[in-house]
């Protein structure tokens, strides 16, 4: 038996952005950026893995939002598109820097990296990533998770408690439509827990979820061993405490592995270094700069002066920063193991985008660590499903309301700057409410039809995407249409229910402009004791995010509709 566990958990998530009638548009590069940088190296990584014979262990949460993407035909499309521009781009630099020697040797790692990536897209994957975690799933690999519907900020949603359960079993049938299975867990967004919240997850069939240290550190009665073993809700749901060592050793922008002086440099960009006239041909908002993943220059330290990258050094760094991290770990689970009757557990979840985006050598960092843990000893990899089968006894404690945000609570999504969306959503969520309820079993096909898709509205304004990026002030104009967007459709088609003016044509241009998402919708969500599938529809019916329906006069904070802004979606996580 060994002394632990390491439970590595990566969160995979963006906000859904989809918008056909654009041929290009800016924000949907936040996908493609992250499949070419995050999601198609971890494959590669555990194809390496696999061909090694490394029996590796990890958990995966591929959130709702950010599957119906990956499965979309024309977001597949057009990612394979943006892989062709990357070797175009690459390509062109290949005979811009033909003459500098050092920086030509990095341009052609960067065209065969992204011609590597568009073969793994296409070939390996057939452009369908959903499939190959799938087949790591089945092999033991991965354990797939969900996360709640729309990624929706749960605490703040629960002055209209149903609005949660809507969010939690929404997840729950999207994820076995499009993954063949149930999850055993789910990724509570932003690790946002509250006391009762639990019931909900217990009554969808979900087994465990994970928040930060100081949820399980300040559970109550006091558990005994921390955040190394799980503790039971008195729903009988398992909280796995995040482990504050490892998240500090890969969050921390200063004294983190990342920080590493040797590491790519992210903020030097050719899209940003270079003259307009030369990007333009790749840009996708006319004269908007936008990152293009080729990055000359490494960290080498505080100051603006940026050292040539040293692809030779920075995997260096990697390989020994990960055997460092395995051997930090592997002596705090001997530590805690002393005084417990069962091996200790160390959880370390992570943005998923972190690894490759973020932190370019990121995913190699992953590979050694899972490739030196692969083989068992005194800590061995896991996954939480597999050591609640194993070791079921647990003591039983309610965490404490946390989150892994700033300061451990609310603030980053609710604060001067957002303060002004909470009461539009509490609003929204009480008049659908009320007409789901008014309605009873007698409503037309016609009318089921409009709620469901003010229900698909409402959850998609609901996501936490949106004041995250308020506060940190990256994509806010865009930010602030879309949640604007959402919420005054849920209104209109409520108006046009409630005064028997429904616009068939403009309903069909809402449900199906685009695509339409495979799917009858939940079938779980009751009220009063009786099935309400219309408030519970599919939370990506289809089409994109601005169909054809008039929009409501805008709430305060509102946006223009027109403009399309700066590029990255979230930013790196607040915890």
């Amino acid at each position: 038996m060994p002394s632990g566990y390491l439970f590595l958990v990566l969160h995979a998530h963006l906000p859904y952005v989809r918008h056909p009638e654009y041929d290009r548009f800016l924000e949907e590069r936040w996908l493609f950026e992250a499949v070419t940088e995050t999601y198609i190296p971890l494959i590669k990584f555990f194809d390496r893995l696999r061909s090694e014979g490394s029996k590796f262990k990890l958990t995966l949460s591929i959130s709702p939002p950010l599957a119906n993407m990956l499965e979309d035909p024309l977001l597949r499309q057009r990612c394979k598109r943006h892989l062709d521009l990357l070797v175009e781009l690459a390509d062109k630099e290949c005979e811009r820097t033909r003459h500098w020697q050092d920086i030509h040797f990095l341009a052609q790692m960067y065209r065969r990296l992204f011609d590597e990536a568009r073969h793994t897209f296409v070939e390996r994957c057939g452009t369908r990533l959903v499939n190959v975690f799938k087949e790591y799933a089945d092999a033991g690999y991965l354990e797939l998770i969900t996360c709640a519907g729309t990624h929706g900020f749960l605490p703040l949603l629960n002055s209209e408690p149903r609005t949660v359960r809507a969010q939690v079993f929404a997840a729950l049938h999207e994820h076995e439509r499009i993954f063949g299975q149930k999850p055993k867990g789910m990724w509570v967004p932003e690790c946002a827990f509250f006391p009762g919240l639990d019931s909900v997850l217990a009554e969808a069939g979900v087994r465990y979820f994970v928040v930060d240290a100081h949820g399980v550190e300040h559970a109550e009665p006091r558990p005994l061993f921390g955040v190394h073993a799980p503790v039971y809700c008195p729903s009988g749901v398992a909280a796995f405490g995040r482990d504050p060592m490892t998240s500090k050793l890969v969050w921390s922008t200063s004294v983190g592995y990342p920080a590493d002086f040797n590491y790519r440099e992210y903020y030097r960009d050719i899209g940003f270094d270079l003259e307009q006239e030369y990007m333009a041909p790749f840009q996708y908002a006319e004269g908007v700069r936008t990152p293009t993943g080729i990055k000359y220059h490494r960290i080498t330290g505080a100051g603006q002066n940026k050292h040539l990258y040293n692809p030779d050094w920075a995997s260096q760094s990697a390989e020994k920063h990960a055997r460092d991290f395995v051997q930090r770990c592997r002596e705090r689970a001997q530590r805690a193991r002393h005084n417990m009757p069962f091996p200790s557990i160390i959880v370390s979840p992570y943005d998923a985008e972190l690894f490759g985006h973020w932190w370019f050598e990121g995913p190699q960092w992953i590979y050694h660590v899972l490739r030196e843990l692969a083989h068992g000893g005194e800590l061995e990899l896991g996954t939480p499903g597999e050591y609640l089968e194993a070791y079921p006894i647990q003591q039983k404690a309610m965490p404490a309301a946390s989150t892994w945000g700033k300061n451990g609570y609310n603030e980053h999504w609710v604060n001067p700057k957002t303060e002004w969306m909470w009461r539009p959503l509490h609003e929204a969520a009480v008049r659908l409410r009320g007409v789901i309820d008014s309605r009873g079993d007698g409503a037309s096909p016609l009318e089921e039809r409009v709620l469901r898709q003010a229900s698909r509205e409402l959850l998609l304004a609901q996501s936490s995407d949106w004041p995250f990026i308020i506060t940190n002030g990256t994509t806010e104009e865009y930010a602030r249409r879309r949640f604007n967007e959402h919420v005054n459709r849920t209104h209109y088609l409520l108006d046009s229910l409630e005064q028997r003016q429904i616009d068939p044509t403009n309903l069909e241009a809402a449900r199906v402009h685009g695509r339409d998402l495979p799917g009858a919708g939940l079938q779980a969500l009751r009220v009063n004791g009786r099935e309400a599938p219309s408030f519970c529809s599919n939370l990506l019916l289809s089409g994109p995010s601005n169909s054809h329906i008039p929009a409501a006069p805008a709430p305060v904070g509102a946006a223009a509709p027109t403009s399309q802004s700066a590029p990255n979606a979230r930013g790196r996580s607040v915890g």
